[in-house]
């Protein structure tokens, strides 16, 4: 069954379309002009549009350009009973699935709802499938230093659990790959992997932003959104960066992750929650209970497991290795041919003192991918990244 949308002025095509398409198991909606249909798709993610060229308020081919710019990927089957050949073929060239005359024939209707969502269904396995071989790229940990080894065992034993796990490590180590990762590798790896910063959040917003809110609940909450412990549902919450949450917003968290409920901000209604909980830091928790800047109670929550990711000079080992996968990704993104990397200029990287990280690894690779010759050199390495 698909949501379908018809967007026509004229009732009596909107109704014997929508009656055409429910006999046939769909869920109809519609709508009379192109700006009530625009904001019903705005609203809600359709699989199918049908939408009339000649509208009063909003007409067909606006209504197109709207939905180009607002980037939604959905099928627009255009329809009207004035058209010309024209016509036709500018809704094609702006990006709509098929065009059809009026009067609507039953058969070409049909037709064209079957391949307008067999398409739809192809280009989401697509994607699919793109963002599952990114993923498992991205996953990849890299390293054969005896920390990292040690981490891969730790994950290795600890994903397939529902235990709470707490990543602690300096900035840009990978405490994120390591949450993906034990991510990927437990029960529930299909279910939804959601992202929370809390350093990048206002403390004013941030229990919204976990518990979403009701329409209302403040100036402009205009309709109700899901938090990020529902839209996680069945998956795993990495807060990442809890040391930065609001000790209210603590107080919260340490409640839902007791009672496996939430209340949405200006809401009463508890809305039950199965989700497993992924935390990390760069800050010394520890330090903060003592000066009251973090809950011991939470604290203890989250650190069922703990996995401290150690700084890239403490596996400096690790660096060819991390330096071959990071060209190798660079020049991919790049569409350019490999380079290769002297041993030379592996030795000059490894001397130096990595504050950044693996992330800053990552950009200086990046940067000697571009601005040096078909090899690099430790005169690159000293030209271009120096110290």
């Amino acid at each position: 069954m698909a949501e379908i949308i018809i967007i026509d002025d004229e009732k009596a095509i909107r109704e014997t379309l929508k009656e055409i398409l429910e006999y046939e198991k769909h869920k109809v909606s519609v709508a009379e002009d192109g700006k009530k249909g625009l904001a019903k798709v705005r609203e809600h993610q359709f699989d199918l549009i049908f939408c009339d060229i000649k509208m009063p308020e909003m007409d067909g081919m606006d209504f197109l350009e709207r939905v180009a710019l607002l980037g939604i990927d959905v099928p627009i089957v255009m329809i009207s009973g004035h058209a010309n050949i024209e016509t036709a073929v500018e809704s094609l060239k702006k990006g709509a699935f098929d065009f059809l005359e009026k009067p609507l024939d039953l058969n070409r209707v049909l037709v064209t709802v079957r391949n307008a969502l067999d398409r739809q269904s192809l280009q989401n396995e697509t994607k699919h499938l793109r963002q599952k071989v990114s993923k498992q790229k991205f996953n990849e940990i890299i390293g054969e230093s005896k920390e990292i080894r040690k981490i891969k065992e730790m994950i290795a034993t600890v994903a397939p659990t529902d235990a709470r796990v707490l990543i602690a490590g300096s900035n840009g180590t990978g405490k994120e790959l390591v949450a993906r990762h034990i991510h990927e590798l437990s029960n529930r790896s299909k279910a939804p992997f959601i992202e929370v910063n809390c350093a990048a959040i206002p403390s004013e917003l941030i229990e919204s932003e976990l518990f979403g809110h009701e329409k209302g609940s403040f100036t402009s909450a205009h309709k109700m959104r899901k938090g990020k412990f529902e839209l996680a549902q069945g998956g795993t919450l990495f807060l990442d960066e809890i040391g930065d949450m609001s000790l209210s917003a603590q107080a919260k968290v340490l409640r839902a992750l007791q009672e496996n409920k939430i209340t949405r901000v200006g809401g009463d209604k508890e809305i039950s929650v199965d989700i497993r909980i992924v935390a990390a830091s760069n800050k010394d928790l520890k330090s903060m209970i003592e000066k009251n800047e973090f809950r011991e109670d939470l604290y203890h929550r989250l650190s069922v497991i703990i996995i401290e990711v150690p700084s890239l000079k403490e596996r400096a080992e690790d660096i060819p290795l991390l330096c071959d996968h990071f060209l190798n990704l660079v020049c991919n993104d790049y569409g350019m041919a490999l380079k290769g990397i002297q041993s030379e200029a592996i030795k000059a990287l490894k001397e130096l003192d990595w504050t950044g990280n693996i992330r800053e690894l990552r950009n200086v690779i990046e940067r000697l991918v571009i601005l040096s010759g078909n090899e690099i050199t430790s005169e690159d390495v000293k030209k271009f990244v120096g110290r």
